[in-house]
């Protein structure tokens, strides 16, 4: 009878040592993970960001070349680019599952679930054609206007003779219209 306890024993310390050493490598794989980072930068090199393994921004770097953009753009490439970062993290943890775990199923499940978490980003749009130009003198491309035709040139009337004030005769202080020292 002993043996039949020995060997239920046995059985049960092998599972205990294979939960242990499974529990082991899931723990080195999620420390591996814990310090992972992935930077994307945009092709003029205008905006950096960096996502840790959870997806989260860790860091942002806009240049100052950045400046001569609309603030919409520079927005839209910073999400633009935070996505495809993301999107870099089921390959990450990939690597390390199977540098850790090796084949397992449980570490195939993880893999999944990253890459419904974070799928791959919308395809890149191509850049918006620049904004027209508004001109308001003559293209360069126009013939420049003809020269306006000589009109005979119409005089301005004369103007009226200047209105002289009638001297004043009178006496009267009445209409005050005279000096108040004479």
């Amino acid at each position: 009878m002993s043996d039949g306890v020995d060997a239920s024993q046995r059985m049960v310390d092998g599972w205990t040592r294979q939960l242990q050493e499974t529990a082991a490598r899931y723990q080195a794989m999620a420390d591996r993970m814990q310090g992972q980072t992935v930077t994307e930068r945009a092709k003029d090199g205008t905006v950096e960001v960096t996502v840790d393994a959870k997806g989260l921004l860790k860091n942002l770097v806009i240049s100052e070349s950045a400046g001569g953009k609309r603030m919409a753009e520079v927005s839209a490439q910073v999400m633009q680019l935070v996505q495809k970062a993301q999107a870099r993290i089921p390959e990450l943890l990939q690597q390390v599952a199977s540098e850790t775990l090796g084949s397992d199923a449980t570490g195939d499940k993880l893999v999944e679930d990253a890459k419904s978490t974070f799928p791959a980003p919308p395809p890149e749009e191509p850049p918006p054609p620049p904004a027209p130009v508004h001109r308001f003198g003559p293209e360069d491309n126009d013939p420049p206007p003809p020269p306006p035709a000589a009109q005979p040139r119409q005089q301005a009337p004369p103007p009226p003779p200047p209105r002289r004030r009638r001297a004043e005769t009178s006496d009267d202080d009445d209409d005050f219209g005279g000096s108040i020292l004479s």
